[in-house]
């Protein structure tokens, strides 16, 4: 028998002094089994700061939800689709491989991945040649420390409040606050 999913829910409200976006989010993560919290908060920081693009790509009329994820590799962790159904942005997280992008990258308007473990490096020194002919794709690099730090606000029923300014942002709860400061590697 096959291990369920582990429901979380979130409040999110954001403020992107940077883009100008304010709004609240009520998300539904489902934490596939063998993915961790900080994998998984690491999804929600990527909705957080792609969310702006609901207004400023899809003049707010589209959806931006969370993918299968884990449990589908075709699919995003984070989508962005307007109101006729296309994709505007898709979102990976972790150290996906070149075709996959590629593929990505023929499905949407923009894609951008996420990456955030110890051995991003490595992986970034392996594939970045190959992703060089992406012009869709942006490369963000979350520092380990700061994605490690991130699963100690994970719970079950979550109030976060995320504040996007100057390209810091700053995500807390009643558990503690996480500054995070993404690197731009393409």
């Amino acid at each position: 028998m096959a291990l369920k999913s582990t429901i979380f829910k979130a409040h999110v409200g954001i403020a992107d002094i940077d883009h100008g976006y304010y709004a609240d989010h009520a998300l539904t993560l489902a934490r596939h089994p063998s993915e961790t919290d900080e994998r998984m908060m690491v999804r929600l920081v990527a909705l957080a700061l792609q969310a702006h693009r609901l207004q400023d790509d899809c003049g707010g009329d589209g959806t931006l939800s969370f993918g299968a994820g884990l449990s589908n590799p075709d699919d995003p962790d984070v989508i962005l689709r307007d109101f006729t159904g296309a994709a505007r942005l898709w979102v990976e997280v972790g150290q996906p491989d070149d075709k996959l992008l590629a593929k990505a990258c023929g499905k949407a308007d923009a894609v951008a991945v996420y990456v955030y473990s110890s051995a991003a490096e490595v992986w970034w020194r392996g594939i970045e040649g190959k992703l060089a002919r992406l012009d869709k794709l942006s490369v963000w690099r979350i520092a380990p420390d700061a994605a490690q730090a991130l699963a100690a606000l994970a719970e079950r029923s979550m109030q976060l409040q995320a504040t996007i300014q100057e390209g810091l942002l700053s995500l807390g709860s009643e558990r503690g606050n996480v500054d995070i400061e993404c690197q731009r590697w393409k």
